[in-house]
C-alpha cells in the first residue's frame, strides 16, 4: 500500500484529501506545516506527498527544496487556492510533479497521484537495476603478489571510512575496479556510485554535467538536469581521469568539497550534497600543478590516502592467475567448453611487454579463445599476438644482461663473426 503525506495547515482540507484518499486504499499521513513535514520525511520515506504552498513558518516551495535534497526521489503535487500559470510553472521548474490549484479536480487530482506513483515506482526498479548492473561489474581484483595484496589490504581498512582517495597508475591496470572495491565495502554501499569519465566529457559541458543545470541555462537547456553530484547523494563519485579536467570545474569542485554545497550551472541557489570522493588519474598530477594545469588545493583535498596500482608489466608473477580467469570469463561469455592453457605458452606471456596493461592481456586472452584449437599453446601465442611484440620482447631479454652500448656492440660483432665463420 503506498503512503502519502499531505501538508496542509488548514485542517479541513487535510481530512478532505484523507478522506478521499483512504477510500482509494492509499495510507495517509498529515502534516499541519513544513517543520512538522520534514521531520517526518527524515524518519520515514513516503511514496508521495501533496503539500500546500501557503502556510505559516515555512511555505511549500522551501519545503519543495529541501525535500529536494533529503528525498530526490518522492515525487510532489503542489496545491494552492492562491496560484496562478506562473506560480505552476515555478513550481515545476523547481522540480515538483505537478501543480493543481485548490479545490481540487477530484479526477485530476486521483489521476496525478497514480502518475506520481507510477513515476515513484519506475524510479525504485531503476535504481535496483543500476544496483544490480554495478555489483556485477564489480569483478574480483585477481593477484597474489605483494602490490596486489598492499592494495587489497588498504581497500578493506579505508573503506569503511569517508576518507578521500587518490588512485593513480597507467591506463588499463584496473584502477576502475579498485574503486568499485572500495565502494562495494564502504557503509555507503546500498547507495550509488556514480562514475564520471572526466576525460570524455568537454571542457563546456563537465560542469554540467557535474553540477547539473537550470532549465533555460544556456541554449540546449531546455528542462531541468540533475548532475553527478546530486546523483550520487549519499553515496560515492568517482572521478575517472581528473588530470583531464578543466581548471574551472577543478574551482566548484574545490568548493563542493568545501562546504558540501553545488549550484547548478544557471541556477543561484545552493544544495548540499554528501558524496564520497574517489578519483583516478594516469597522469603524474605534481607535474600537472608545476605547469598550472592542476589545482594544489584540490589534489590535497583529493589525495587524502594515495593507492598506486602497479603496471602489468611490474606484477608478472599474477599473470598466470590472470590468464586463468579471463579463460573462465571469456569462454563463459562465449558458451564455449574451458581451453587448458599450456605452461609455456604461459611463461611466454609472462615474457611479454605489456604496454596496455591488464586491458591488452584480456584481449589477447579472447584472441586466443577464438583462433585456438582444443588448447592454448606457445606456438598459438607466437602467431597470434603481435609478432612486433615478440620481436621486441626477444630483444629487450638478450640485450637486458648488459651494462652499456660498448658490451651490446661487442656482443653483436662477436655474433656477426660466428654467423660469418
Amino acid at each position: 500500500m503506498a503512503t502519502i503525506l499531505i501538508i496542509d495547515d488548514e485542517e479541513a482540507i487535510r481530512n478532505a484529501l484523507r478522506d478521499i484518499l483512504e477510500m482509494e486504499d492509499y495510507d495517509i499521513e498529515e502534516a499541519k506545516d513544513g517543520i512538522e513535514a520534514l521531520s517526518k520525511i527524515k524518519q520515514k520515506g513516503y511514496d508521495a506527498i501533496i503539500c500546500d504552498i501557503k502556510m505559516p513558518k515555512m511555505d511549500g516551495m522551501e519545503v519543495l527544496e529541501r525535500v529536494q535534497i533529503l528525498s530526490p526521489d518522492i515525487p510532489i503535487i503542489m496545491i494552492s487556492g492562491h496560484g496562478d500559470i506562473d506560480t505552476a510553472v515555478e513550481t515545476v521548474k523547481k522540480g515538483a510533479f505537478d501543480y493543481i490549484s485548490k479545490p481540487p479536480d477530484l479526477n485530476r487530482l486521483l489521476i496525478t497521484i497514480r502518475n506520481a506513483l507510477d513515476k515513484s515506482s519506475l524510479v525504485s526498479e531503476t535504481k535496483v537495476l543500476k544496483k544490480k548492473i554495478t555489483k556485477s561489474k564489480t569483478q574480483e581484483i585477481v593477484g597474489d603478489s605483494a602490490a596486489i595484496t598492499k592494495i587489497k589490504e588498504t581497500i578493506e581498512r579505508i573503506a569503511p571510512t569517508d576518507a578521500r582517495v587518490m588512485i593513480t597508475g597507467p591506463n588499463g591496470t584496473g584502477k576502475e575496479l579498485v574503486a568499485r572495491w572500495i565502494h562495494e565495502k564502504s557503509e555507503r554501499s546500498d547507495k550509488f556510485l556514480v562514475e564520471v569519465n572526466c576525460a570524455a566529457i568537454p571542457s563546456e559541458l563537465i560542469e554540467s554535467e557535474l553540477f547539473g543545470h537550470e532549465k533555460g541555462a544556456f541554449t540546449s537547456a531546455i528542462k531541468q538536469r540533475i548532475g553527478k553530484f546530486e546523483q550520487a547523494h549519499g553515496g560515492t563519485l568517482f572521478l575517472d581521469e581528473i588530470g583531464d579536467m578543466s581548471l574551472s570545474a577543478q574551482a566548484k569542485v574545490l568548493r563542493a568539497l568545501q562546504e558540501h554545497k553545488i549550484t547548478r550551472v544557471g541556477g543561484d541557489k545552493d544544495l548540499k550534497v554528501d558524496v564520497r570522493i574517489i578519483a583516478a588519474t594516469n597522469k603524474d598530477l605534481r607535474k600537472e600543478i608545476a605547469e598550472g594545469r592542476f589545482r594544489e588545493d584540490l589534489y590535497h583535498r583529493l589525495a587524502v590516502i594515495i593507492i598506486q596500482v602497479p603496471a602489468l608489466n611490474d606484477r608478472r608473477d599474477d599473470i598466470p592467475l590472470l590468464v586463468e580467469h579471463f579463460v573462465d570469463a571469456v569462454c563463459s561469455e562465449y558458451g564455449r567448453p574451458l581451453k587448458k592453457v599450456q605452461p609455456d605458452a604461459i611463461k611466454l606471456l609472462q615474457e611479454m611487454d605489456w604496454t596496455g596493461n591488464i586491458r591488452e592481456l584480456r584481449n589477447v586472452i579472447e584472441r586466443l579463445i577464438i583462433l585456438s584449437e582444443t588448447e592454448i599453446t606457445a606456438s598459438d601465442v607466437q602467431c597470434y599476438v603481435s609478432p612486433t611484440m615478440l620481436r621486441y620482447n626477444a630483444l629487450t631479454g638478450v640485450f637486458a644482461q648488459f651494462n652499456n652500448i660498448d658490451e651490446v656492440l661487442k656482443f653483436v660483432a662477436d655474433e656477426w663473426s660466428k654467423y660469418k665463420a
